[in-house]
């Protein structure tokens, strides 16, 4: 009668534990939601809506560190002009841009 009483004990402590199991990885699911998932969310979205807004005459920022003008715009490329020798035109994808300057804010 004793092994009974044992075994119940041993599986009612289980099932005790697995509310505070499922909370934990609820709160483990929040967690990781809120630092890791959904900032990186707005960064894409960010970084999606300012390669939609290039236009030509733009002053960019290449992921590599160099300045340049865009001259030209394809669908996933764009052709780059660097420094004032008219022939380095570099041809790279729009992935490649790190940040954007519009033409209007430098001419005002």
């Amino acid at each position: 009668m004793g092994i009974l009483l044992t075994e119940s004990a041993q599986t009612a402590g289980v099932g005790s534990m697995l509310p505070v199991i499922l909370m934990y990885v609820l709160i483990f699911g929040v967690f990781f939601y809120f630092v890791l998932y959904r900032p990186q969310k707005k960064e894409q979205k960010k970084m999606s809506a300012m390669l939609s807004t290039l236009e030509i005459g733009d002053c960019v920022l290449t992921s590599s560190g160099f300045y340049g003008i865009i001259i030209d715009i394809t669908d996933d490329t764009v052709i780059v002009e660097f420094g004032n020798n008219k022939n380095c035109r570099i041809p790279m994808q729009k992935s490649a841009i790190s940040q954007v300057e519009k033409a209007e804010a430098e001419s005002k």
